[in-house]
């Protein structure tokens, strides 16, 4: 049975690729029969594929001396071997404390950071990780009682590229643990069995001891099943993936930290892929998963598409926002609304740069003849100087602020104009309000020209102003 694994693993790493001829492996070894097995394995291709093995071993600080002769039990074996052995003593338990983690993810997070360590220092570029069929099972299993989507349920995944181009492996990811135990006992390698494995406070190892075999009373060959299911999930998870990528390259545009695409959009696109359009775009603004679950993605989703206000702010959990205005969805980290402001211009002056927004003002005064008496775009404004009266004052809006429109008698809410031209509110609280010494309103840069001081054929000088607002899409 031995050689007939070592044959299956062998060709499993090579039509998966996992592995190449001459590869630093940074080999994983807790002292259990799955890690042990791996090592060996590995160990025995090694001649013919070149390999240049280390083995690494955690000792997480969770069971004291019997942790600390599973360090000895990894270093005696690796020194068998001929293999360098790089070990570590970490103090988990003070990780959990001062970090609030569970057990579990604790010890993850510190055991993997050491293996990636370990494989920068040897030059190595593969890190294997011994997990087997009956963990993919277990895990599959879990994340279905806890309610994971398809992606979720493609279980543990094969390979991963971490940092630095260091890939984590599982080559024994389709094989079942009493093959691994078989592997050592026919070879007569010893391991060591992990006392934490056998106690139920573990959500793992209520699965895989109290749970499992209930449910193989059902199913005989629920492990197998259940691998299965993973590994349908994980090749249509690769091509959603895939999809789900061209649809934002296509509809996504990014810029300055800010994802937007259309509603409309948006909207003819199938459920699913909405669904994970909004997941990546997450995993970009830096949200985690904890942060990205099935409510909270479905609660942004149907935002996006509600019928009603053409504007709404959502909160999405990570310090990040949808918001969508009219038929733009933005994705954004939530920024604080702009400190009310006010500077004014007067006639020497040249430029204003508003830093509460972002937003440059130039000014420039000068004889009307010879010039176009029009504005290039909505970005300008001409006025008669002589109907002026300066210094200028640029400030934010407030509350109440009104301005005569040419052609309307009085004045008109400054609010109701933007809301008549459609301006977005995440750009209504960049839009200065440019008004005379006398306090009238002049301009809404970008936005509405007032009807006092038009530009006339008798306009001798002009005062010529325009606005530059970089953060507007």
């Amino acid at each position: 049975m031995d050689g007939d694994l070592a044959l299956k693993v062998e060709r499993f790493i090579k039509e998966e690729g996992l592995l190449q001829p001459g590869d630093g492996i940074v080999t994983a070894v807790s002292g259990g029969p799955d890690s042990v097995a791996l090592l060996h394995l590995l160990f025995s291709l090694s001649e013919r594929w070149r390999f240049r093995l280390i083995a690494a071993h955690v000792n997480h600080g969770f069971r004291g001396e019997e942790s600390r002769e599973e360090a000895e039990f990894v270093k005696e074996l690796a020194r068998r071997l001929g293999i360098p052995c790089e070990t570590i003593e970490i103090d988990v338990p003070s990780y959990i404390e001062e970090t609030g983690k569970n057990a579990q993810l604790a010890a993850r997070e510190q055991r993997y950071a050491f293996l990636l360590e370990t494989a920068y220092k040897h030059g190595a570029n593969r890190v294997a990780l011994a997990h087997h069929a009956d963990d993919q099972a277990e895990t599959v299993l879990m994340r279905v009682l806890r309610g994971a989507s398809p992606a979720g349920l493609s279980g543990i995944p094969l390979r991963r590229m971490e940092k630095n181009s260091v890939e984590l492996i599982r080559p024994l990811l389709r094989i079942y643990k009493s093959d691994l135990v078989q592997y050592c006992e026919q070879r007569g390698l010893a391991y060591r069995i992990d006392s934490s494995n056998l106690k139920t406070k573990y959500f793992r190892n209520q699965v895989r001891i109290e749970l499992m075999p209930l449910l193989e009373r059902y199913n005989d060959k629920l492990a197998q099943a259940l691998n299965r299911l993973a590994d349908m999930a994980a090749a249509e998870d690769e091509y959603m993936q895939a999809e789900t990528k061209r649809l934002y390259a296509s509809q996504v545009r990014a810029a300055e930290g800010v994802y937007r695409l259309s509603a409309a959009a948006f909207a003819a696109v199938p459920v699913a892929l909405q669904r994970r359009l909004i997941k990546l775009i997450l995993s970009y603004l830096g949200a985690d998963g904890d942060s990205a679950d099935y409510a909270k993605i479905e609660e942004l989703r149907v935002a996006a598409m509600r019928p009603g206000p053409p504007n709404i702010r959502l909160e999405a959990g990570a310090g990040i926002a949808l918001t969508r205005e009219y038929d733009m969805i933005s994705f954004h980290r939530m920024k604080l609304s702009p400190s009310a402001y006010t500077y004014s211009m007067t006639a020497g002056d040249r430029l204003l740069v508003i830093p509460e927004t972002g937003v440059t003002l130039h000014m420039e005064l000068r004889e009307a003849s010879g010039v176009s008496l029009r504005p290039a775009d909505e970005a300008e404004a001409l006025f008669d100087l002589g109907k002026v009266k300066l210094p200028l004052t640029v400030r934010s809006r407030k509350p109440g602020d009104r301005m005569k429109v040419l052609g309307l008698n009085g004045t008109k809410k400054v609010k109701d104009m933007f809301i008549d031209a459609k301006v977005p509110p995440s750009i209504r609280q960049l839009v200065p309000v440019v008004e005379d010494a006398s306090g009238t309103v002049l301009w809404l840069p970008g936005v509405r020209r007032a009807a006092a001081a038009p530009v006339t054929e008798q306009t001798e000088a002009l005062l010529h102003l325009k606005v530059c607002m970089p953060d507007r899409p």
